[in-house]
């Protein structure tokens, strides 16, 4: 009797056996149609994807398109499929998602992407985007960090939370593929999973088409078990154009866009060097990947808000085996080279050679550049902003960008962490051709309202009676009066905000009245008038917006110089000493004779694209003998400067989107400068702020000697530049001892100096808004005098 129930028992499963039903993954009653065009488009973007399709599988796909269409077409094209499959997602007519393991072998490379198939069972018939999840992934908020959006606090990550999460999952939904589900019964799907790890992990993985969707009984996630394939190990020779090892910066990218937010203006220009792309068609399959550059934790500190990583020759790269293209270069004194590398599997380790050449060697001129404002915390770029990074890291950037100089500084988010590298002397990182030193920026401080200050070689950076950040001041003279008994050099940060004019004009000077409502060098027409400022920072604002104040003031006769700075990562995040200062020291490279060739002027600002060297007036050199040339009667002045620029022969697309915002970020670059679509650029010959004379070079990299001929009939400033990427400082000529007295300049700061009150009157404290007055009152007076 057990017997005879036991065959009872087997005979639906022998019969079903016998009828061949179809596995029961097979969604049946699928119109074979839709589903094979679908499967043809996927053997496409597989293919496309390095990943393509085994060539049986592909064979059978194009049988099945020479063929008749039945019902079977569709059972076919899903027994083919479906081996690569590996998720199973099925959408309920309510439109709950659940999620099944499918038949693909889990299995990937460290420090690449590996492609899946995902199966959706669409009964509901949405239409919505099929969104991958896992809790061993990052979020897609901390993605947005990339861009200018905010990220909620409640989702930031630290960095121990970011190097636990080792995958990367994106849904591949570029052409041929479509970006949101068809509502169609049946679809595929292409994954993409990166690994940072290597060896066996285990991860969730699980789909949603919104929140809220997810099925219930925790069913819309599985448990993958992957086996992750240690990464090659890329050794760069990296030799500088002498064949001495150097630092470079390397982009590495597969020429594959998976990423489905929208990247900022800047970090596309920066992508690849400027070779700009649309956001559909940039190339942002970037290695390492950057939501995996984790710099207090990963050998290297690759700062995850850049598109490149820098490398000494020695050091390595870990990547998948396959096929890549990386841009080198190292600052912009080096021409951008391309390489195509092609990373063989079945090997431990590869070494590969870059030679760098440079179009020009300011160095060796005498000339060295610097960047006077660069930050290790804050902006909420780093993974932990009132932390930031260490020296080390800092350290990197400034070497892989040919800095010679650069003042990072301590300020407000990271004030109480970063100020312990403050030492007053010069980073033990420092080698005699690159030096940093930490000092400080007032941002973030009581006064800030007024302007944020720049304070360099302060010996001191606690502000006496201080212990927390609010006691400090509440305007920028007192600040500016400390750091001076200190000897430091002071000036204000990224001048042009809160100075852009009320009406539209780009005119240099123009006599439009800002409205002074910013955080740069606001209280500047106020704190000059009492020989508080050294230096007036350019390159990180709109050029019509820094300068015209600069100008209104040395029209009244006040000669602060001029510097060249980043406010990286907060203005610019690319890359350290996108604008910079070109300085030469009396004497060696060191960080005093660099702060001192700025307080003498004996410098120019430029994006390093062009540069104007030995600018004299009548043989007077600009930096030498307090930039002053004094003549007793109006006379002929003979200025002369040597000039050297490059721009490309033909002007690309990254070139064109920059020459058609002059507004807008990069401010300092030499494609503003170029005349139409020639490699021309014009050298200016400015005389108080008003251009007289211009001469037209070819930006070929090869220097030429600029002559101008000029007679003043009043004491004048004196200066070239080539707008928007390199200026001069000036060189001051006195006519009969007389100042330089520009009367509606004058009346301009005098009118500024009401506005700023206004604007700034109510944040000063109480207890020290008599003497604040009575400096802007003081300031009003002087300017009335220069007006008559």
């Amino acid at each position: 009797m057990k017997v005879l129930l036991l065959i009872a028992s087997c005979l639906p499963l022998c019969l079903f056996a016998q009828q061949a039903a179809p596995p029961a993954d097979i969604v049946e009653d699928v119109a074979p149609q839709p589903l094979l065009a679908q499967a043809v488009r996927l053997q496409e973007a597989l293919a496309f994807l390095g990943s393509a399709l085994p060539p049986a599988a592909a064979q059978q796909l194009h049988a099945l398109q020479q063929k008749a269409l039945t019902p079977a077409t569709a059972i076919e094209v899903q027994k083919i499929l479906d081996p690569y499959c590996l998720a199973m997602v099925d959408i309920n007519p309510e439109a709950r998602v659940k999620v099944s393991r499918g038949q693909a072998k889990a299995v990937l490379t460290q420090g690449g992407w590996t492609s899946f198939l995902v199966k959706v069972h669409n009964q509901a018939g949405v239409t919505a985007r099929l969104e991958p999840a896992s809790a061993n992934a990052l979020p897609a908020l901390y993605m947005a960090t990339f861009t200018d959006r905010p990220v909620p606090e409640a989702h930031k990550l630290s960095a121990g939370q970011v190097q636990n999460r080792f995958l990367e999952l994106q849904l591949y939904r570029n052409p041929p593929l479509l970006p949101n589900l068809s509502g169609f019964p049946l679809e595929y799907a292409v994954v993409q999973v990166y690994s940072k790890e290597a060896g066996p992990r285990e991860a969730d993985l699980g789909f949603h088409i919104g929140q809220g969707t997810q099925d219930i009984g925790f069913r819309n996630s599985i448990p993958v078990l992957f086996n992750i394939r240690p990464a090659v190990k890329v050794v760069l020779q990296v030799q500088d154009e002498d064949g001495s090892p150097a630092m470079a910066s390397f982009t590495i990218t597969d020429g594959i866009n998976r990423v489905p937010y929208d990247m900022d203006e800047n970090y596309r220009l920066s992508l690849a060097q400027n070779e700009y792309q649309e956001p559909s068609q940039a190339l942002i399959g970037l290695y390492p990947l950057p939501s995996r550059r984790v710099a207090a934790y990963d050998e290297y500190p690759d700062f995850f808000f850049q598109p490149q990583v820098y490398r000494s020759s020695g050091e390595h790269i870990m990547l998948a085996p396959g096929r890549y293209h990386v841009t080198f270069t190292r600052g912009p004194e080096y021409k951008s080279q391309t390489k195509e590398l092609i990373i063989p599997s079945g090997k431990d380790s590869i070494t590969t050679s870059f030679k760098l050449q440079r179009w020009i060697n300011m160095a060796k001129l005498g000339w060295y550049s610097a960047d006077h404002h660069v930050h290790a915390a804050g902006c909420s770029h780093y993974e932990s902003p009132a932390e930031g990074v260490a020296p080390i890291d800092m350290w990197r950037q400034v070497v892989g960008e040919d800095l010679n100089v650069a003042a990072v500084l301590a300020w407000g988010p990271g004030w109480y962490h970063q100020k312990q590298y403050f030492t007053g002397q010069t980073d033990t990182l420092s080698t005699d051709a690159n030096i940093m030193r930490y000092d400080v920026e007032v941002s973030g401080f009581p006064s800030s309202h007024c302007g944020h200050l720049v304070l360099l070689r302060l010996k001191e950076d606690d502000y006496p009676g201080t212990h927390i950040i609010e006691d400090w001041p509440s305007w920028t003279a007192p600040i500016l009066q400390w750091a001076h008994k200190q000897d430091a050099v002071t000036g204000y940060a990224h001048s042009g905000w809160g100075l852009e004019p009320t009406q539209p004009t780009q005119e240099l000077p123009n006599y439009v009245l800002p409205k002074m409502d910013g955080i740069g060098a606001n209280e500047y027409v106020v704190t000059v008038t009492q020989g508080l400022v050294d230096l007036y920072s350019a390159g990180d604002t709109p050029v019509p917006w820094e300068l015209n104040m600069w100008y209104h003031t040395l029209n009244c006769g006040f000669r602060t110089r001029l510097s060249g700075e980043t406010d990286f990562p907060c203005i610019f995040d690319e890359r350290v000493g996108i604008a910079r200062s070109y300085f030469k020291p009396n004497g060696t490279l060191s960080y005093d004779g660099y702060v001192q060739a700025l307080k003498q002027g004996r410098s120019y600002v430029s994006d390093g694209r062009s540069h104007i060297i030995d600018f004299k007036v009548n043989g007077l050199e600009a930096g030498t003998d307090s930039s002053v040339l004094n003549l007793q009667s109006p006379q002929a002045l003979h200025i002369s400067a040597k000039v050297a620029a490059l721009l490309p022969a033909q002007q690309n697309a990254a070139g064109k989107h920059i020459a058609d915002r002059p507004l807008q970020s990069p401010y300092w670059h030499i494609e503003h400068a170029r005349i139409g679509s020639s490699r021309q650029v014009g050298v200016e010959l400015v005389v108080n702020g008003v251009t007289v004379d211009t001469a037209q070079i070819t930006a070929d990299g090869e220097w030429k000697n600029i002559q101008f001929d000029y007679t003043p009939h009043q004491s004048a400033w004196i200066a070239l530049r080539i707008l928007y990427t390199s200026h001069t400082n000036p060189v001051f000529v006195t006519i009969g001892h007389q100042p330089v007295r520009v009367p509606q300049s004058a009346a301009w700061c005098r009118k500024a100096v009401d506005q700023c009150w206004k604007m700034k009157q109510n944040n000063i404290r109480a207890s020290e808004r008599p003497a604040a007055a009575a400096a802007y009152k003081q300031a009003r007076v002087l300017y009335d005098k220069m007006m008559r």
